[in-house]
């Protein structure tokens, strides 16, 4: 479906948005949002093929921006490893929300909290897997380089990169101001990232 900026557009996209962030996608209703931009079902149906593709093209750019930033970050750690260098600790999942996912709050809320039923609802659940599987796999190449990186199940690791995801999101969950955000995050950098140093064998 086209992503056009016409008013009409803005309109609908508008109207979308603070119908889920009301409701949440399961209960929201294409004739509640075509009542809050005063248009027609018909009308809205120019701009999207049902309430599923309404709702992909409002979180679908988080979406796409989260994954661009991980990508990035597995990158800048990985490219010293392979070609010998030394690891050094340059960022983590702390500065993504720092940067990327506080900034845009209600975005990531939308993602997070508003998409029970929708194919988002397992977000956070799917990151976390993702996340496992590329982090065993970096951690046997930093064993192959020579680091000390201890052997740890793949269910503990699970646990951990659980409770660390879930930490990092609460405050969007729960739709914090910006600022109490990064003040949680400050505590949360200061509890998890020692762990994640030794682990790597940094």
């Amino acid at each position: 479906m086209p992503r056009d900026k016409s008013i009409s557009h803005v309109r609908i996209m508008e109207a979308a948005r603070a119908e889920f962030l009301e409701m949440g996608y399961e209960k929201a209703s294409m004739r509640s949002i075509g009542d809050r931009c005063q248009m027609t079902a018909a009308g809205i149906y120019r701009h999207c093929r049902d309430k599923a593709d309404l709702f992909d093209q409002l979180v679908a750019p988080a979406v796409d921006q989260l994954n661009a930033w991980a990508k990035a970050h597995m990158m800048r750690y990985e490219e010293p490893v392979k070609k010998g260098g030394k690891l050094v600790w340059q960022d983590s999942n702390i500065d993504m929300m720092r940067e990327l996912v506080y900034p845009n709050m209600e975005d990531y809320h939308l993602l997070v909290a508003k998409s029970k039923g929708s194919k988002y609802e397992n977000f956070l659940h799917d990151l976390t897997e993702a996340a496992q599987e590329k982090l065993l796999a970096y951690f046997e190449e930093l064993r192959k380089a020579g680091y000390k990186v201890p052997e740890i199940p793949s269910p503990q690791l699970h646990l951990l990169l659980t409770a660390y995801v879930t930490a990092l999101f609460e405050p969007v969950v729960h739709n914090y101001p910006c600022g109490e955000a990064s003040d949680a995050l400050g505590t949360l950098e200061k509890f998890f990232l020692p762990g994640w140093k030794q682990l790597m064998g940094i």
